[in-house]
């Protein structure tokens, strides 16, 4: 256990002082690559989505994700068995190397922070870079929805991108970070219901092809999703509104991503909304200037209060050991 906590303090260390490695050898990116050459066989190219149930798409989407999965988690694990000789802190240490990928804060809140930037510049210069993050079209989007956006996109990847992975990690070691990342990365390029356009520009039917990723990826975040909210609302001084966190985190069509977008809407009394999808906290005030650096420092601080927990709790469980 103590151990653990070093792996991920080396992985912080590493991501705060350096970010992320080379696309040459990020793992995410090795998933990414191989997620796209198993979509071109996976979801058929069709000009409509196909409504009624197609069986033969739904099972290669769940055999091709289980394939990929099993891929990596016994390279993960092999890894794992690799540096186990090497003792408790040496294998700690080269594990905390191996998890940072699995990873990324600064990349999150430099990229949600450059949005702001962008939008010092002009609105178009903003909605650009916004692009860079979200899948919405941004062009018709003035500067309060820009960093509504932005603000969401830091929520949600929150979890997706630290808070989940370190849970698996608790859980399954180097192997349970890896499946997450796999999980959700291939809900990011499979989890979509109808047509999306690949790299060559041919619209490929994902409606029930990626039906397993999108509800794996919902299965795996469905605890961290929720550990995010609430360490979230806690680093917001939030001493009350918990009804009101189960109420608006319940409004999007998604189990998990609601919840620490209606964590961050609620703490910092902002209203967040996908037009046509969904409205958080709706008698909030438009984000301005600022609620952008606001947002990223609650995040910082919710990551250094989830850190604070995590090291009691394991102290906790030693001294329990000790005395026993």
């Amino acid at each position: 256990m103590v151990e653990g906590l070093l792996s991920v303090a080396v992985a912080l260390a590493i991501d705060r002082c350096w970010g992320e490695p080379r696309a040459a050898w990020h793992p995410v990116v090795w998933m990414g690559r191989l997620l796209s050459a198993m979509g071109r066989r996976v979801a058929p190219v069709r000009e409509q989505a196909r409504a009624v149930f197609g069986l033969r798409e739904w099972l290669s989407g769940v055999v091709a994700w289980a394939l990929g999965a099993t891929l990596v988690v016994a390279l993960a694990w092999a890894v794992q068995w690799l540096v186990a000789p090497l003792g408790n802190w040496g294998s700690a240490l080269l594990l905390g190397v191996c998890l940072k990928p699995l990873l990324a804060w600064r990349c999150l809140r430099e990229e949600v922070a450059s949005v702001e930037q962008a939008l010092a510049q002009s609105l178009v210069a903003g909605r650009e870079r916004l692009s860079w993050l979200v899948s919405r079209d941004t062009a018709a989007l003035d500067a309060a929805a820009v960093r509504e956006s932005a603000i969401e996109s830091l929520a949600e990847n929150l979890n997706d991108s630290v808070v989940a992975p370190l849970l698996w990690f608790a859980i399954a070691g180097l192997p349970g970070a890896a499946l997450y990342r796999w999980a959700n990365t291939a809900d990011a390029m499979w989890g979509y219901d109808g047509l999306r356009r690949d790299a060559q520009g041919l619209a490929r039917d994902w409606t029930w092809a990626g039906q397993w990723a999108a509800r794996v990826d919902d299965v795996l975040s469905w605890v961290p999703a929720r550990i995010t909210a609430v360490l979230l609302m806690l680093a917001g001084g939030a001493g009350r509104g918990w009804g009101a966190l189960w109420r608006e985190a319940r409004r999007t069509p998604s189990p998990n991503s609601g919840w620490p977008m209606a964590a961050l809407a609620l703490v910092q009394g902002l209203r967040l909304r996908k037009p046509g999808v969904y409205t958080l906290h709706a008698t909030g005030r438009s984000p301005t200037e600022g609620d952008v650096a606001l947002a990223i420092a609650l995040g910082s601080r919710a990551l250094w209060l989830g850190g604070a927990l995590w090291v009691v709790a394991v102290c906790s469980l030693v001294a329990v050991g000790a005395w026993r």
